[in-house]
């Protein structure tokens, strides 16, 4: 008879002992105007270790200056190291541990922000900095893959216990496995295993960087909602694939693209009007057409919405899956367990109730009271919290 786990139990995840299956997924936090960890930051992060998490993911980190978002995301280097111990150190008093998301924004960043040309498989225009992006050279993927090993070292000597390597959501590597976005002719398209390469080789090499000092995890695209995007079955064989490398120790399942179908992700309310506030003048503008406001996708709420896809995934592959997608209840982390997945992921519902977990786990509570209204997207440029609260 298989015995289903307790979610709020010990578990490990690699080398990793966790005190229960809980993560509390990347987020943006909004909180590093000058690209260095804050106060506010750390205690950004500390108000949900305090309240139970097992797991707490700082996001997100760039590789190398042109990967990031936008000019105020930390970039990993010398410079950031000695705040990101301070934040590892914080943490680990809570008797939580602490994940850093790893990734090269790609297609993603703003280029002009960032003051030098975004990067993707192939050459695009960007809508965030009205420029073109430019298609990764062969000497770009050598840079970058040294930068993921740099990077995953720094993190290491900074006493993060977790290394996730975002593989999702429209970013570098995830625009280099997408069909209708890697255009190339050479060994980096084409088949799903030339796309696949580039992810892998990054897995391989921080792999062999860090050993088994740290769990390495990457966040993976079940499908981005889009023709253009990686899509199912791809995303599972590319699993299978990261499956037989044997350098991942878990992998969490997600969805949407930041370019292509950002709600895809998120599904419940669309904050239109407040996310057109935060952008530039002629963003803005172009958020009122019929090709912007189609941008922000529709979907209503349910939970668990991502459930059925990362089922598939779970039937596919025997790799550790944390399972994420609008977990709000006690019942569903349950039922995640029982369906063979080995950690949960939260996000909005740890933004409204930073205590949630305890409150779950001790009875106090059964479910969470984030209504998805999505109000909290916006907030990512002035500090990601709970605009509910706020009015309390």
């Amino acid at each position: 008879m298989k015995v289903v786990p307790d979610v709020f139990a010990p578990a490990e995840l690699g080398p990793v002992r966790l005190r229960n299956r809980v993560v509390k997924a990347a987020t943006f936090e909004g909180r590093t105007p000058h690209g260095q960890v804050t106060d506010e930051l750390i205690d950004f992060h500390l108000a949900p270790c305090r309240g139970g998490v097992g797991l707490t993911t700082v996001a997100y980190l760039a590789v190398a200056p042109e990967g990031r978002t936008h000019r105020e995301v930390i970039t990993v280097d010398a410079g950031s190291a000695a705040g990101l111990a301070r934040l590892a150190d914080a943490v680990h008093e809570t008797g939580a541990k602490i994940a850093g998301q790893l990734g090269h924004a790609g297609p993603v960043a703003n280029g002009r922000s960032n003051g030098v040309h975004a990067l993707a498989a192939s050459r695009m225009p960007s809508p965030l900095s009205m420029q073109m992006i430019r298609s990764a050279t062969e000497s770009d993927i050598t840079r970058i893959t040294r930068d993921y090993v740099r990077a995953a070292r720094i993190m290491v000597d900074a006493g993060f216990d977790v290394l996730e390597i975002h593989m999702a959501h429209g970013y570098l590597l995830s625009s280099f496995l997408a069909p209708g976005q890697n255009r190339r002719k050479d060994g980096w398209g084409g088949s799903l295993e030339n796309r696949a390469r580039f992810a892998r080789q990054v897995a391989r090499v921080v792999r062999e960087e860090v050993g088994d000092a740290v769990a390495v995890t990457a966040k993976v695209g079940m499908t981005e909602g889009s023709r253009a995007g990686f899509s199912m079955p791809e995303s599972v064989e590319f699993a299978q694939m990261l499956e037989a490398d044997g350098h991942l120790d878990a992998l969490e399942l997600s969805a949407g693209s930041s370019l292509l179908n950002p709600m895809y992700l998120f599904r419940g309310d669309v904050p239109r009007q407040e996310f057109a506030a935060n952008m530039p003048p002629l963003v803005r503008w172009g958020m009122k057409t019929p090709l912007g406001k189609g941008f922000f996708k529709e979907y209503p709420f349910e939970e668990a919405f991502l459930r059925e896809k990362a089922l598939t995934f779970r039937m596919a592959v025997n790799l550790p899956l944390i399972m994420l997608g609008g977990i709000n209840t006690r019942a569903t982390m349950e039922r995640a367990m029982a369906e063979g997945f080995e950690f949960v992921a939260m996000a909005r519902a740890l933004l409204r109730e930073p205590d949630l977990v305890h409150r779950l786990q001790g009875g106090r509570a059964s479910e969470g009271a984030c209504i998805h209204c999505n109000q909290c997207m916006p907030t990512i440029y002035t500090g990601t919290r709970c605009t509910v609260l706020d009015s309390l």
